[in-house]
């Protein structure tokens, strides 16, 4: 009933299924609003993928509980809660940038046990079930070797609060000079797949949701990079641990 290889397969199947029509959906128009801030856009096509996959989910698996960012929570008997993400980075579908995509989380009594995040413009699936690796359209893929932060890419993203974007802003002139170069993207679960593939070699963000990082977290960990989550989430190839978080720190982030 819990076996994390066919959760994965069954997250694999409606993150793609939804994903894919997502980009229909997107061309044939749509209405949108915002949410905690004019930064916080929230659009009709986000509604309807989060209903989308729980009704897919709810088909197969009609006892367990779901937690959804657009307001789905129910309460399971299985211990299994999938967390979801409709559509992670929003504000790209709206403007047409590549970044966006579904993002389908499982846990098990609170442990994290599979991942699948689908980039509906690259045709692109990223999956993991814990102890079993992760996968990009089903090939293994793993983090980045770097070794040297002054040439790591990073990547991060901001807060929806005006006053803590402010902050995030001012970590930059200590961040900056100590690295190759940062990328904000627009979507933390695409980000972590990114630092799983090695695209990344890291990522940080503070005050994250859980579905913003329910899926690309566990993704990222399984491929084999270092991996903390919390008030501040990071991801990060192993070779530059150490010096990064020193320099976060030191950036007070």
């Amino acid at each position: 009933m819990t076996d994390p290889k066919s959760l994965r397969s069954l997250a694999e199947d409606v993150a793609r299924q939804v994903g894919e029509q997502v980009v229909a959906r997107r061309s044939a128009g749509f209405t949108w609003e915002t949410k905690s801030s004019t930064a916080d856009v929230v659009t009709e096509i986000d509604t309807w993928a989060e209903n989308a996959v729980v009704e897919l989910l709810t088909a197969a698996r009609p006892d367990d509980g779901f937690l959804g960012e657009e307001g789905t929570s129910t309460t399971g008997t299985t211990g299994v809660l999938w967390t979801i993400d409709p559509i992670d980075g929003t504000t790209n579908l709206l403007y047409d940038i590549p970044g966006y995509s579904v993002s389908i989380g499982a846990s098990l009594d609170g442990v994290p046990i599979v991942g699948a995040v689908f980039d509906p413009v690259r045709s692109e699936l990223f999956s993991a079930a814990v102890g079993d690796g992760a996968t990009r359209n089903g090939l293994p893929i793993s983090p980045s070797t770097s070794t040297e932060l002054s040439t790591s890419l990073l990547g991060t993203g901001f807060s929806y609060e005006s006053g803590m974007r402010a902050h995030q802003g001012s970590t930059m002139k200590t961040i900056l000079p100590a690295v190759r170069d940062i990328r904000r993207l627009g979507g933390a679960a695409l980000d972590l797949c990114n630092v799983a593939c090695g695209r990344l070699d890291a990522y940080f963000e503070r005050n994250l949701s859980p579905w913003d990082f329910a899926a690309g977290a566990l993704i990222a960990a399984e491929a084999g990079a270092s991996v903390v989550t919390g008030p501040l989430t990071r991801a990060s190839a192993p070779g530059i641990v150490s010096a990064l978080d020193t320099l976060l720190a030191s950036a007070e982030v």
